[in-house]
This record gives C-alpha cells, structure tokens and sequence, in this order.
C-alpha cells in the first residue's frame, strides 16, 4: 500500500509532465523493472521479443511489443531524455554508439559498464544494462534499438530512486570509470550531485578522447545499500581498474554469504572456469532458459547476471529467496582489471524466475551438466573442506 501510494503522488495531473520514472508497457510509473531481451533464434524471432517483470508482478511475462517499439517499456522510460527540457542525465557504454567514423569500439582504461541516469528536482531512474551502442544520445533521438544488439540476450535493470540517492550513484559511477559519451547536469541540481557533475565535466573536457577516469572515491571497490522510491532495498557493487580480481567470486559471493551461478558474455578470451575456492562458489551457467519456452546456449547471451542457486534457510526477509545481481561486467581475465558493477537483490519472485533460467551449468571439474547437479556436487566439495 504505502509502494502505491508513493507511486501515486508522483503521477501527472493535468498539464503536469510525468515523473522521471522506470515504466512499463501500459505506460504506468513503476518503482522497478527487469527486462530480458531474448536472442535472435526460430523461436525468439528477430532478436526484438523480451520478457518484462516489475515489483508486485508474479514473474516473467511476454513483452507487449518488440524491444525497438516507441510504445514499449525502454521507450516510455527512456522517453524523457530525448524531450525539449531541463533534466539531468548521464549516459555512458564502454561501446558507445558511433557518432564519428574514426570512433573505436571500446576506449583503453575506462570500464566495461554501460547504464543511463536520469532525473529532474525530485527523482529519477539508473537503468543498468548489457546492450552496446546503446540508447542514442540526446540530440540522436528519439529513442532506438541498435540493429547490432538483435543478435544476442541482453538485461535490463531499472530502478526508480528519490533525488537524495543520485549523488550515491555517481560515486558509485566514478570507481566504474565509466566511458561518458553523453550528459547534462542543470545548473539547478550541480550542488545536490557534484560526483555525477564532475563525470559530466570529464566527458566535455576529454570530448569522448581516450584516457583513465579518477575518482575521489579512494577504495578501488565499494557495495552500498540504495532504497528505491517505494521502499525496496537493492545492494549496489562498483569495483575499479585497481581491484584487479573477479567480481562475483572474491567479492560478491562472499558479501553476499551465498554461492552464485553466473551468466555473461562467454565469446571472449581468457573466460574464468567455475571455481569452487576460497569458500562461496561460483559456478559458469552453459544453458539459458529465462521462461516462456525460450532455451538457448549462453553463448548467445550478452547478458551478464547472477543467481543464487538456493534459497536462503533462514528467517526474516530473505527466507525463501535468494539473491538477483544484474549488471555489466563479466568473468574473464581482461575484465579483472577494468571498472564494472552489478546490482543486486533479494525478492522471492525475482530470484525464482532467474533461478529457472539457469539450466545447465559448468561444474568446478569443467563438466557440463544440470545446475542442480553442479550444484549439489559443489555442496558435497564445500562439506569435504569445512564450508
């Protein structure tokens, strides 16, 4: 009730423009939305079909058009951005769409992160996500789907904050070291974000050159709590070029206390094996199918997320879920030493339907079988050495 009526208060009245908001195919204001962006196959279609759940929703459901539709979920959200007005925004991809015919695919020392911040005097959305050269820059709209970002899954993630936690995430932007192609910060609202201020200040001073963004944030990683506009807690991980290690095994699942299966962009050298060291475990998923009838080898997912693969067993607020992270680094070699994060959280309905998506997995042997078979096998090692 109190999410409803949060939600409520900031609907448009009258001639009133709407809320700076996550939205979703209806064109209601949501608090948040996961959005999985299926891969070109016979039964995906043309690489445009995806799967939407928001809060409140009871898992994944088919969207209600294709992903490039100015009426879907990502155009209504993004929709704002490309509108003659005065909002705050910073858009950054480590592949930026191509605005000049000499520009490189990915810039040497940023991060390999990619996400759009939106918001105006009151509040406003982080959408995190996967897909490369996307969305277009303000004075490139309205909004578009890349043709290039067809082939492959990608994850959406988009939360609604209150003003008050923009300031949190440019911070937790600056340790990703973000490639910024696009941004405005008002004068109005410069005081209220001065970390997003000063990423918008290195992209107008660089023009989009290649160099290594510094932070004034000194720990090379950093995990905070963000509440939603409607109350719900999600974790957010940022970790910098000077971590130098794997996100998800010597940070995330030990943070979290909770082995993790992990999905992410497999067609690139140096992939990290399952490993079952040092304690929580993480293993490789091999096949995906995220619902709907749609199955198909992680290898034609760009995706990059992770799952509990059981259930918390306690009491309180996370019995019976585990947890969700949705971001945009994956498990390779290269990317130990590039900036990146994920975002994470711990909701029974969101972690049921990531978990069914997980099919088959790598075990720490290199096998291939089952998830729940590699998990069990890795439960067993974990009793044999005392975790």
């Amino acid at each position: 009730m109190i999410a409803l009526v949060l939600l409520l208060l900031h609907q448009p009245l009258g001639g009133v423009a709407a809320p700076v908001s996550c939205y979703n195919d209806d064109g209601g204001a949501v608090d948040w939305f996961y959005l999985y962006k299926l891969p070109r196959g016979r039964s995906h279609g043309e690489g445009l079909k995806y799967l939407f759940m928001e809060r409140g929703s009871e898992g994944w459901t088919e969207g209600k058009g294709l992903v490039n539709d100015s009426t879907g979920a990502l155009a209504k959200t993004l929709g704002p951005l490309y509108e003659d007005n005065e909002l705050a925004y910073i858009l950054y991809n480590d592949q930026p769409p191509k605005t000049q015919t000499d520009a490189k695919d990915e810039e040497v020392g940023s991060g390999h992160t990619k996400g759009v911040v939106l918001f105006d005097q009151t509040q406003g959305f982080w959408l995190v996500h996967s897909t490369p050269l996307f969305p277009p820059a303000k004075s490139k709209g309205p909004y578009s789907y890349p043709s290039s970002g067809m082939i492959n899954g990608q994850n959406f993630l988009c939360v609604t904050y209150p003003l008050e936690h923009f300031q949190t995430i440019g911070d937790q932007l600056q340790i990703n070291q973000p490639r910024v192609y696009d941004c405005h910060i008002p004068a109005s609202l410069a005081s209220s974000v001065p970390s997003l201020q000063e990423l918008c200040r290195q992209n107008q001073r660089e023009n989009a050159s290649v160099s290594t963004h510094h932070s004034h944030i000194s720990s090379a990683n950093r995990s905070i709590a963000l509440t939603s506009l409607a109350g719900t807690q999600f974790i957010s991980f940022a970790k910098g070029a000077d971590f130098q290690n794997d996100l998800y095994h010597s940070w995330v699942a030990p943070t979290l206390q909770s082995d993790l299966l992990v999905q992410f962009w497999r067609r690139t050298r140096g992939v990290l094996p399952s490993d079952c060291t040092l304690g929580w475990k993480v293993l490789d998923i091999q096949l995906v199918s995220p619902g709907q009838g749609y199955t198909y080898r992680a290898t034609q997912d760009h995706s990059k997320w992770a799952v509990s693969p059981n259930a918390a067993a306690w009491g309180g607020a996370g019995s019976g879920s585990g947890w969700v992270c949705v971001g945009d680094i994956n498990r390779d070699r290269a990317e130990e030493r590039r900036g990146g994060g994920t975002v994470c959280l711990q909701d029974p309905v969101v972690w049921k339907a990531y978990r069914a998506a997980a099919l088959r997995c790598y075990s720490c042997k290199g096998v291939v079988s089952d998830c729940g078979t590699a998990v069990r096998e890795m439960e067993l090692q974990g009793q044999t050495t005392g975790h």
